[in-house]
């Protein structure tokens, strides 16, 4: 792999010149880091993704709210229309009536009301601060999904650049066999009002004529739609006119550097993270049944006022009738028993602390099976494209032969047919490999992390 890399890219990648028109009167031109830079403001998977993280770190807030003094009031008026009745024996008011004889006395006023100002405060439960934990680890979930969604849109823009760039490519070739074409069916017409050709020569090249005019306006069309990939992947209206800045001559691509395999390490693919935070999660939340176990202790006060009147009107008049209240103290709750469900939800809990372990190993593998693929797959892909760039100068070679030959007499017309169909058929070989090298390359980046910092 070391040899290959060694050969310049622009030497493989380039080998049409890149016809740059001038761009249009307020043509905004994007270079692809320029891309990658405006998608990360306007992606809509990315905005959610931000979303998603800045609600994680306001669930933080509210965990840690929970352990801080909670302050209530409350008051009610009560209107007892019908004041209950009790009944006591009859003869705490008569000493002389008869044994087992009730009176039903009512007690209480019509009107009562009552206000209170109430404190709660946290000084022990277990599962706070382990559930405080867990929200700030599920926070770093939230940054890791967040870098997942950036590396997917770093490498779709990627690739709907390089096509963009390929199909710019293949709009000037076509465009330029078309005026090659088009000079040829011209002199051969020429020729033919002269009577030095036959008429079906001239319509033989007339039909390579009329094949490559709608070429041009399928590689025109292919080029229209790549334009549309990309700025929907950007998140940028798909009315928007835009231009590239970048050519594939300026574009350098990372995984010719020598050093672009050294210093791997598994963490370095989002993917791994994301396991090992979920990891964490499951081990704090073992860690939060366990602290269930433990009792928790919780301070509260309240102090307020209440009355009683027969009338509405007096609760209006606050002073001496309202007699003040309070009271403050702890409050323990130890667990003793709650049939075994605690420790069943640890051995689920424990299982599912199996599965990522067997998950992680598995994602090693993979990583290491999509690195070997990505790097055999560039590999093949330099050599197509190597190949291809060659037989489209030995078919352009021939082509340009087979032209002179004819024009010279000494050729036929058929033979200039031919080299022209396998000249076209090797600039489509071409471009073929010319895309798949570039995202090649793309697949190799994203196999060792380096589409975007995992750290990020």
């Amino acid at each position: 792999m070391k040899s290959i890399f060694k050969i310049p890219l622009l030497l493989l990648l380039v080998h049409v010149a890149q016809a740059q028109t001038e761009p249009a009167a307020g043509l905004k031109m994007y270079s692809l880091q320029q891309c990658i830079d405006y998608a990360r403001d306007n992606n809509p998977n990315l905005k959610n993704a931000r979303a998603a993280l800045q609600s994680s770190q306001a669930r933080v807030g509210e965990i840690v709210a929970t352990g801080l003094p909670q302050i209530s009031a409350s008051g009610n008026l009560t209107d007892n229309y019908q004041i209950p009745t009790s009944f006591l024996p009859a003869q705490i008011f008569d000493p002389n009536a008869p044994a087992g004889e009730f009176i039903g006395v009512q007690f209480g006023t019509k009107y009562t009301g009552a206000a209170s100002l109430n404190l709660d405060q946290m000084i022990f439960n277990g599962s706070y601060f382990v559930g405080l934990k867990a929200s700030r680890t599920y926070t770093e979930l939230a940054r890791k999904d967040l870098v997942k969604s950036e590396t997917d849109v770093v490498e779709a823009i990627k690739k709907a650049y390089y096509s963009v760039l390929v199909n710019k490519e293949r709009v000037d070739l076509v465009n330029r066999n078309l005026q090659r074409i088009d000079s040829l069916l011209r002199q051969t017409r020429i020729q033919f009002e002269n009577g030095f050709v036959e008429k079906i020569d001239v319509n033989r090249i007339q039909v390579q004529y009329n094949n490559l005019v709608n070429a041009q306006k399928n590689a025109a069309l292919g080029l229209t739609m790549s334009y549309n990939l990309l700025k929907f992947q950007m998140g940028l209206p798909i009315q928007e006119m835009i231009g590239l800045s970048d050519s594939l001559e300026t574009i350098n691509s990372a995984v010719l550097d020598e050093s672009f395999r050294t210093g791997f390490q598994y963490t370095n693919r989002i993917e791994y993270n994301q396991l090992e935070v979920n990891r964490a999660l499951v081990e704090l939340d073992i860690r939060n049944v366990k602290s269930q176990y433990l009792p928790t202790i919780d301070f509260f006060a309240n102090y307020g006022a209440s009355y009683g009147t027969s009338t509405a009107n007096d609760f209006l008049q606050f002073g001496a009738n309202w007699r003040s209240l309070g009271s403050f103290g702890l409050r323990a709750n130890v667990p003793i028993f709650d049939g075994l469900r605690k420790s069943k939800v640890i051995q689920q809990k424990k299982s599912q602390l199996s599965q990522i372990d067997n998950t992680l190993d598995l994602t090693r593998r993979q990583i290491d099976m999509e690195q070997e693929q990505a790097t055999l797959s560039f590999n093949n892909n330099i050599e197509t494209l190597r190949m291809q760039r060659q037989n489209m100068d030995l078919s352009r070679e021939v082509y340009d032969v087979a032209v002179i030959k004819y024009q010279q007499g000494v050729g036929s017309n058929l033979e200039v047919i031919d080299a022209d169909a396998a000249y076209k058929e090797a600039q489509t070989n071409y471009f073929a490999a010319l895309y798949d090298t570039l995202i090649a390359s793309v697949d190799l980046e994203k196999a060792y992390g380096k589409l975007i910092p995992v750290s990020k």
